[in-house]
């Protein structure tokens, strides 16, 4: 596991501590009717990977069909930060664009999953 990293929403108002399963080695995107629209790419982090230090109270969450993938966003500007992951719910996905110092566009080429031929769809 990686060493903790700050993620912000874009107005600030949700702050968190996030420690990554193996930093940004996991970046990835999906082609899933959601995650296609919302366009960010994501790293992983175990459940216990992400402490929220400030906002918790200003997070909304979004869920539809089976549940299983819960989409957290910011209630003031709307910037998704994190999702519970349908592939695998003892993870979160985390939107790398959202973590302090990292820049989407210094990860060069990011890998697709197939979310639209999703394995729980079978």
């Amino acid at each position: 596991m990686s060493d903790p990293l700050k993620l912000t929403c874009h107005c600030g108002a949700v702050e968190m501590r996030v420690t990554l399963s193996d930093g940004l080695n996991t970046a990835r995107r999906c082609d899933c009717s959601f995650c296609r629209r919302r366009g960010a790419i994501a790293v992983s982090a175990p459940l216990d990977g992400i402490e929220i230090l400030k906002g918790a109270d200003n997070l909304t969450l979004y869920t539809w069909g089976t549940g299983t993938a819960k989409h957290h966003f910011c209630k003031t500007c709307g910037i998704y930060t994190h999702h519970q992951r349908r592939s695998n719910p003892n993870e979160y996905g985390v939107n790398v664009a959202c973590i302090e110092g990292v820049n989407p566009r210094d990860l060069g080429e990011v890998g697709w999953a197939d979310g639209v031929n999703h394995p729980s769809d079978r």
